[in-house]
């Protein structure tokens, strides 16, 4: 389940694209339906719980050049990095010899681009 969605940056580039860190609780957990809706010059994002109700996570006002494209589209672009509390957070034990180079290893960072319909 999504715990928390933050809003990074809300830009227009011939379509209004929002850039989101969205945190969850379980890294096996698949169950992310974002709903995005427009009120007046207000962008919400909803997601659905488990009663079929929407929670609205997060909001943030648009310009007016964002808003007519809004308007004018009827669709947003998403682009989504997914974190996990517990994998993704502040280390709590750090290596002593951290590699640095080509074949370090490092932690994904799930990343998600999607067109989704204003409601």
């Amino acid at each position: 389940m999504v715990t928390s969605i933050d809003i990074r940056k809300v830009s227009s580039r011939g379509k209004v694209v929002i850039d989101l860190d969205v945190w969850m609780d379980n890294p096996d957990d698949y169950d992310f339906s974002p709903r995005v809706s427009l009120v007046d010059n207000i962008l919400s994002l909803s997601v659905v719980l488990e009663s079929d109700e929407y929670e609205v996570l997060a909001s943030a006002e648009l310009d007016d050049e964002a808003l007519q494209l809004a308007e004018r589209d009827r669709m947003v672009e998403a682009r989504i990095k997914f974190s996990v509390h517990g994998m993704h957070g502040t280390l709590t034990h750090r290596t002593p010899n951290p590699q640095t180079g080509p074949k370090s290893k490092k932690l994904a960072e799930p990343r998600w681009k999607v067109m989704l319909p204003v409601q």
